[in-house]
């Protein structure tokens, strides 16, 4: 997923009002920050096979360290206490600590089967959601219009800063996610890891701005 990624983000500053909305960002999206990292390293593969996924080209050959089931346990984990020491939140480091989790279950509902349960297992899981366009845009486009309701409920804004910044992302992240099915396969998988790297660095400072001039509905 990706619009979906970021609509567990949004939803989640509900539950969690003292958590940043770039901190949720940043959780939602933790597995993919990891990823490209350890494709860059040499650590984890992919290669882009045209045709693939009616979604996208990606066939994820090993990437047990950032996407197995296991470790998606061990990282949420370990984001929810780096959460909890710095920032004191225990209620919220619970569910930042979720949204990390949520990565999984949502990459398992579009990917083909390749999300491995704990590296070196040979079992793999995906239920293929990405292999249908329609199924796919349902699905994370009523995903994001729900977390986009959950946070305008949740949040109201400061200053027009606050508005203006909250709409631009949401726009960009629309302009972004809706040609993907048809633009031209990347140049190379170090290309997509490098963009990976570029798109968290973007919308996780953004996301950051924008919780600093937005306060808590209630």
């Amino acid at each position: 997923m990706f619009i979906g990624h970021f609509a567990v983000a949004f939803a989640s500053k509900k539950v969690a009002p003292k958590a940043s909305l770039g901190t949720l960002v940043i959780a939602a999206a933790f597995l993919d920050v990891l990823w490209p990292v350890l494709v860059l390293l040499g650590i984890e593969r992919f290669r882009i096979v045209p045709g693939y996924t009616a979604i996208n080209p990606f066939d994820f050959v090993y990437y047990p360290w950032s996407h197995s089931l296991l470790m998606t346990g061990v990282w949420a984990l370990l984001f929810a206490i780096v959460y909890q020491t710095v920032g004191g939140d225990r209620a919220g480091a619970v569910w930042v600590g979720i949204a990390v989790a949520s990565h999984w279950v949502l990459d398992c509902v579009t990917h083909r089967p390749d999300l491995p349960f704990y590296p070196g297992g040979g079992e793999r899981l995906g239920l293929g959601l990405w292999q249908s366009i329609p199924a796919t845009f349902a699905v994370e486009g009523l995903m994001f219009a729900a977390g986009i309701a959950i946070y305008m409920r949740a949040t109201s804004s400061k200053d027009r800063i606050g508005t203006i910044a909250w709409w631009a992302m949401i726009a960009l992240l629309l302009v972004l996610y809706i040609p993907g099915p048809w633009a031209p396969p990347p140049p190379s998988e170090n290309a997509v890891a490098v963009m990976g790297i570029v798109a968290l660095a973007i919308f996780g400072p953004w996301a950051y701005w924008i919780d600093r001039h937005r306060v808590s509905a209630s």
